[in-house]
């Protein structure tokens, strides 16, 4: 290992052999390494990407807290016309132990034009695309308009600090200049009213990790009290499950549902738009019902119980029972925020501690590249209906907003209504080939049109329309 984390490699340089026209094979053969993390492992697979890059002429720096889970930094040089353009995505994936799969998660099988594998869609489909796009700009001499960065990064799906954290803490001048970024998650088929929507992530939620602790008498088994530390548990579980904390309408959640409404049915689109008025949002969302899995995380906070802990031997009654909570935050919320609205479900004397809290999330996002990624999508598919989207979940862009980089959820993929990113994280994950190949030629458009008009003065959210919410240019949404 070099200074600061740098490290050097001795990987053998492979073939290029034209792999821009075959993205669909080097899903395949990103699949084929299990990069389950834990524990990782990834140094292999990011060679294997270093050698293509390496025959393509293109360097590939390896940069690393652990030799053995290195982050992947590559620079192809533009005319220095606009700001550099930096794509990133990480090549871990969660373990797929645990559950049977049709087809095993990481031979990159394809059967009936799909690819199977763990990762397929989070996120070597996305690495996969990325690459193709890079590979085929150098294989046509092109030179973009400025720098094109990309960045591959281990130990994502456990907190990314093996991965961007690292980068960003210590090798922050990698990406000076870069102002916008592209990267996971969004630009994947939604189908809502059999019509075909786009989500393009420019926002997503704070994480916020808690612990709820209870307690009450303890005692022998055989000789129960009531208001146990473990009755008071079921009691926090309960009022988890059923009660509904404030809704909180935010310009980001404006800004996304809007233009969805816009293009729904008129019984769909009344709906979603009463969903915005203020008053009338949380009877919306005990109106919406299943539709308010979805919908409740883009207005309120929310808080899950994931690890439940009591007891230390089955015949003793214990004097103390805790619920650790996976908290997300809206843009504008505070921890704080969220302890004050938990308190008004919780059993009385509940402790709640804050335990760990994400990078907060990041201001009005700039938007100066979203008529571009929109204008992409509906000359790929003409039916697409493209919106800005809020994440309820978390990704690498958290650590690049600290930079004042701007990230887009955008790895175009068309899927048919069978595969959804509900399979992310599940079994038999997989993507169709189709969708990967549409990717591919839509990123390699990306590369060709970024140009020098994003270099002036920043164009921050949209101005507001005449009821609140904000407007978003006709070339992005339908």
């Amino acid at each position: 290992m070099g200074e600061n984390g740098r490290i050097e490699t001795q990987s053998t340089p492979r073939p290029n052999g034209e792999l821009w026209q075959r993205p669909v094979e080097l899903l395949q053969a990103l699949l084929r390494f299990d990069t389950s993390n834990p524990p990782g492992h990834e140094r292999a697979c990011l060679e294997y990407v270093g050698g293509i890059l390496e025959a393509a002429g293109v360097e590939p720096v390896f940069y690393a807290r652990d030799p053995e889970r290195p982050n992947l930094v590559a620079r192809l040089q533009g005319r220095g016309e606009a700001p550099p353009l930096l794509l990133y995505g990480h090549v871990d994936v969660v373990p797929a132990a645990g559950s049977a799969w049709r087809y095993p998660p990481f031979t990159g099988e394809l059967v009936d034009g799909e690819i199977w594998g763990r990762g397929a869609l989070d996120m070597k489909g996305g690495v996969a695309m990325l690459l193709a796009a890079l590979l085929r700009v150098r294989h046509e001499r092109f030179t973009p308009a400025g720098d094109v960065i990309l960045v591959l990064h281990s130990d994502e799906e456990t907190g990314s600090e093996f991965g961007a954290r690292f980068l960003i803490e210590n090798h922050a001048d990698l990406f000076t200049g870069v102002r916008h970024a592209i990267s996971e998650a969004g630009g994947f088929t939604q189908h809502i009213g059999g019509r075909r929507f786009y989500p393009i992530q420019v926002a997503e939620k704070q994480s916020c990790r808690l612990k709820v602790t209870l307690r009450g008498p303890g005692g022998h088994g055989s000789m129960p009290p009531r208001h146990t530390a473990a009755a008071r548990l079921g009691q926090l579980l309960v009022a988890l499950d059923r009660k509904q904390l404030p809704a909180h309408l935010t310009p980001a959640t404006r800004r996304m549902l809007g233009p969805v409404a816009d293009g729904l049915p008129v019984h769909q689109r009344l709906a979603l738009r009463a969903l915005l008025v203020p008053g009338l949002t949380g009877t919306m969302l005990k109106l919406l019902r299943g539709e308010a899995s979805s919908l409740g995380p883009l207005v309120q906070n929310t808080a899950a119980a994931t690890i439940i802990s009591g007891g230390e031997s089955w015949n003793v009654i214990p004097t103390e029972a805790s619920a650790e909570l996976d908290g997300r935050l809206l843009p504008g919320q505070r921890p704080e925020d969220l302890v004050a609205e938990l308190k008004r479900l919780l059993p009385e004397g509940a402790e709640v501690e804050i335990v760990q809290t994400g990078p907060p999330a990041a201001g009005e996002p700039d938007l100066a590249l979203l008529p571009l990624l929109a204008a992409i999508l509906k000359e790929a598919d003409p039916d697409a209906r493209p919106f800005p989207m809020l994440s309820p979940g978390i990704t690498d862009a958290r650590f690049y907003a600290s930079l004042g980089i701007q990230t887009y959820g955008f790895l175009p993929m068309r899927l048919p209504p069978h595969i959804s990113f509900g399979l992310i994280h599940s079994r038999d994950e997989r993507v169709t080939a189709a969708a990967i190949e549409f990717g591919a030629d839509a990123l390699h458009q990306l590369l060709h049109r970024y140009g020098p008009e994003l270099g002036g003065p920043e164009e921050r959210a949209a101005p507001s329309t005449t009821d609140g919410s904000p407007s978003v240019s006709d070339a992005s949404v339908s």
